[in-house]
């Protein structure tokens, strides 16, 4: 067999077939730590929610470990994956084009680390090859607004990154909001956008290649990662560089100082607005509702049952509850394991 016979086949006009469809999924995995697809270029960006840029290059590296996803993240994507097949086939009813499913991962044919997990590809009428591809999503009925305006952030860029590895001019996008209003939008290929997608991706890409991590940032999805990303050594002790740690403390106390003259600030602007009201409910300004103070507000437990304790008792209930206390007594180390970890700056010393 010639070496041009071994050579993947363009399936696109710049994509090739890395990984069949339906490869066990470690082998699938596996390809997907070869480069970056389109759901990592948020990520990638700090413009997801989920994960963080430092989170997707422990796992393209193989540090990651076992990261569990939320139940709700998980039941989300279990529905979105039975519903796409529906959805494909309402999106060919509804526009008249041909919906067919991919020859499995692609990779770009110069690049080979851009990848693409494409979920269907759209054949014009009377043509026999698809020309572009549809990108399905399954959606919460609270971003209907959001849909309605256009593609949203985080769809948008994976379709980019999926016209950058295909070499396709446009695609189209389907989404399923509340699971009973189907949105469709076609998206044009930015030739700008994918340069620069381009080279901020592959500038992250050359990082883990040189084992160079992403620095460490503010998302909660980074807060999520390290309060469980370690195994905790009792007792261990790091001595760290006082230069790293002494500026990020003193910023720390600057923060927290900031943050309690909001509050206190933001407790004066609400008392006197609440003083402005009095005994009314509803304030207007110039005919227009300025603000509403209204008690609708959650329930005052304890001056309900010291008003009404009789009234209180007839309304308490016994709910099941961990016993926690039995639990790190008899088993140390599972309570242990499972604890969250808290950060604690102790208090400056008066003297310092």
């Amino acid at each position: 067999m010639s070496a041009a016979a071994t050579q993947p086949q363009l399936v696109t006009p710049t994509g090739l077939v890395v990984a069949p469809p339906g490869l066990e999924r470690e082998a699938w995995l596996s390809v997907r730590r070869q480069g970056i697809g389109g759901s990592d270029v948020a990520a990638v960006l700090g413009m997801s929610q989920y994960t963080s840029p430092i989170e997707l290059y422990l796992d393209k590296v193989g540090e990651l470990g076992d990261v569990r996803r939320s139940p709700e993240l998980v039941e989300a994507a279990f529905w979105g994956h039975q519903h796409e097949s529906t959805i494909a086939a309402v999106f060919a009813e509804r526009t008249g084009l041909g919906v067919v499913e991919g020859p499995g991962m692609l990779a770009h044919r110069e690049h080979r680390w851009m990848l693409a997990n494409v979920d269907r590809y759209v054949i014009e009428p009377g043509e026999r090859t698809p020309s572009s591809l549809l990108e399905i999503k399954t959606r919460s009925a609270f971003q209907l607004d959001e849909w309605l305006l256009g593609v949203p952030d985080g769809p948008a860029l994976q379709t980019h990154w999926y016209l950058a590895v295909t070499g396709y001019a446009h695609a189209h996008v389907a989404a399923l909001l509340g699971g009973n209003r189907l949105i469709i939008h076609r998206v044009e290929r930015d030739e700008g956008l994918v340069e620069h997608l381009v080279e901020i991706v592959g500038a992250f890409w050359q990082g883990v290649l040189d084992r160079r991590p992403p620095p460490v940032d503010g998302s909660e999805a980074t807060a999520e990662l390290l309060g469980h990303l370690y195994d905790v050594a009792p007792h261990h002790v790091t001595v760290a560089d006082p230069a790293e740690v002494r500026p990020l403390l003193e910023r720390r106390r600057e923060l927290k100082a900031r943050e309690q003259r909001t509050a206190d600030e933001l407790r004066e602007v609400d008392n006197r607005l609440k003083a402005t009201a009095g005994e009314a409910e509803v304030v207007k300004v110039q005919g227009e509702v300025a603000f509403t103070w209204k008690r609708n507000g959650p329930l005052a437990a304890k001056r309900f049952t010291a008003a009404h304790p009789d009234l209180a008792q007839q309304y308490t209930h016994r709910v099941d509850a961990l016993d926690t206390q039995r639990l790190a007594a008899e088993h140390p180390d599972e309570f242990r394991a499972h604890r969250a970890r808290r950060l604690v700056v102790p208090k400056e010393n008066a003297a310092a």
